[in-house]
């Protein structure tokens, strides 16, 4: 929630759409309104929120997993020295305060003092400095080490101050340093932190302390009442995995949920009644995340720019977004979210066109054969997709695409995954064909993880095997200047790469459709959607559900 959109914003993290990580950032566009007091009661302590998931957590440790459902959960325990507020510009978090010289090339952290770990032990610098050694540790299997492989030097001069040195200037610096700070104490006995008991049971200094983790099932947490921005007014946060939309719906609509992502059919249609609009407020957002359809570079199909062009001809996007979307999204052109600073409008296009893929694939040998499926050196063009069990969207945007392609003579076979099976058997392991799966944009622009031809490893996150000389020249030079304008010019210059080359077909950027109970109050929707304040967040003492816990 509020805590995951800090990391995530700062942070390439494997999207599922799921629960309300879906979007929980955006410019608001509609909704129904927000929780606020009146007549139902002032602020109160007490109550639970119950939020569905479609996947589970695969750790808490956010240094070495890469997907949602676990940077969720995650947000909920640990702090970063800084986040981003509700309009998406940095501030303090566990730091009180920095100074950046004029150079860019040295950060002075002044850290918070009288924090404490849940388990009472004090927050310090240490711990700082060891979350620093452990993220460029080789036996931590990390996809976030590059970033603080740019520092050159470290100090913890004393408990409340940090610094971070650079040899080069580095765009990302400061928000590189929303990483979740980790316990020392409890960690430095660990050669390898992702198989330490804190990945299963974490402590950490946020706003709500770890209490139980049925796996399957759920996630639960309670209030941190010595939490240093003050304790959070709902006093338990559980996390239910519920694998279908259709019965997370359900679960909804009887009370056995608070908060969901909905679909594009549950937003627009399911949702309309009086019974609902009694008890729901449902809110829009343009999401900070993006749609694709992957391929693996080292395929013998995929590795010809031409098949892979002539693929994003014969898909429909706009019939995607129409008919699965129903509207409620944009066409992606790139990795950027539309309308953001970093975005070009400008890029090449490959519109429609089936006649137009099935000539191109023609001049790079594809024949069709007696079965009308296309053939190349004995070989017919027949591969399979594979995308997350329990997503509605992309399985219906998977059998788009299996029809376009069909009109072209591909035979695409699709293939749904249980969520962290197809993260850690299909994609960190290279065991696919092609996939349909997505990213968050996070607020800097820097893609050095997703897109840099040094970044294929099984914990990195190109996982599709990208490789452009240009592309890497560019990366580097857009991270090493504090100037936006030339950022910008190397960031449309690689939107136009890719879009030339299409390593992945980028579909579409969704909105995000979130409902929630209106027993919830204290929610103000901002650029940074409607989760940023999430402790401030309360339930009236006369509407509250739960008043005693199991």
């Amino acid at each position: 929630m509020r805590r995951a959109l800090l990391l995530l914003v700062g942070f390439a993290v494997l999207a599922g759409d799921i629960g309300l990580l879906a979007g929980c950032a955006g410019e608001k566009k509609g909704g129904a309104g927000k929780g606020a007091a009146g007549a139902s009661g002032p602020p109160a302590y007490g109550d639970a929120l119950v939020d569905g998931s479609i996947g589970d957590v695969s750790g808490f440790v956010s240094a070495v997993t890469s997907d949602q459902p676990s940077h969720a959960a995650a947000g909920f325990v640990f702090n970063g020295l800084v986040r981003y507020d509700k309009n998406l510009q940095l501030e303090g978090e566990l730091a009180e305060s920095w100074e950046v010289s004029k150079d860019g090339k040295k950060i002075t952290f002044h850290l918070r003092e009288n924090v404490k770990w849940h388990d009472g032990a004090p927050f310090s610098s240490g711990d700082v400095l060891f979350t620093y050694r452990k993220m460029i540790d080789p036996r931590t299997p990390t996809a976030y080490a590059e970033d603080f492989k740019q520092v050159s030097r470290v100090l913890a001069p004393d408990p409340y101050t940090f610094i971070a040195e650079y040899d080069k200037p580095f765009a990302p610096a400061l928000a590189s340093w929303g990483m979740h700070i980790l316990p020392k104490h409890l960690l430095e006995e660990y050669p390898d932190i992702s198989k330490s008991p804190l990945n299963k049971k974490p402590v950490g200094t946020g706003p709500y302390r770890f209490l139980e983790w049925k796996t399957g099932e759920k996630v639960v947490f309670e209030e941190n009442p010595d939490y240093f921005e003050g304790r959070p007014y709902i006093s338990r946060v559980v996390i239910r995995v519920i694998p279908d939309p259709a019965t997370m719906f359900l679960e909804l609509k009887s009370g056995g949920i608070d908060y969901m992502g909905l679909t594009p059919l549950q937003f627009t249609r399911q949702t309309e009644t009086p019974e609902f609009k009694n008890s729901f407020n449902k809110y829009r957002y343009l999401s900070f995340g993006y749609t694709y359809l992957g391929f693996r570079l080292s395929h013998p199909f995929f590795s010809d720019k031409r098949v892979r062009q002539a693929i994003a001809h014969a898909v429909n996007k706009k019939e995607i977004i129409d008919g699965v979307l129903f509207g409620l999204g944009h066409e992606a052109t790139g990795p950027y979210k539309p309308g953001t600073w970093a975005y070009n409008p400008n890029v090449k296009k490959f519109a429609y066109d089936p006649a137009k893929a099935k000539a191109i694939l023609g001049e790079a040998g594809w024949k069709p054969g007696r079965d009308g499926i296309l053939a190349k050196d004995g070989r017919k063009f027949a591969f399979t997709v594979l995308t997350n069990a329990g997503n509605e969207s992309r399985a219906k945007t998977a059998a788009i695409i299996q029809q376009n392609l069909a009109a072209v003579g591909i035979k695409m076979e699709i293939r749904t995954v249980e969520w962290a099976a197809f993260i850690n058997e299909f994609v960190k392991k290279r065991k696919f064909d092609a996939l349909i799966l997505g990213w968050t944009i996070p607020q800097d622009p820097d893609l050095f993880d997703i897109w840099n031809s040094a970044k294929t490893g099984p914990d990195e996150l190109n996982h599709i095997g990208y490789a452009n000389a240009e592309v890497d020249r560019l990366l580097e030079k857009g991270r090493r200047t504090f100037d936006m304008e030339q950022r910008k010019k190397a960031y449309f210059r690689i939107q136009e790469i890719l879009a030339d080359e299409q390593p992945i077909v980028f579909l579409y950027v969704p909105d995000a459709l979130q409902a929630i109970h209106k027993r919830f109050h204290g929610i103000e929707p901002a650029p940074a959607g409607i989760d940023y304040n999430f402790i401030k967040w309360y339930v009236p003492k006369g509407e509250q559900k739960y008043t005693t816990f199991r």
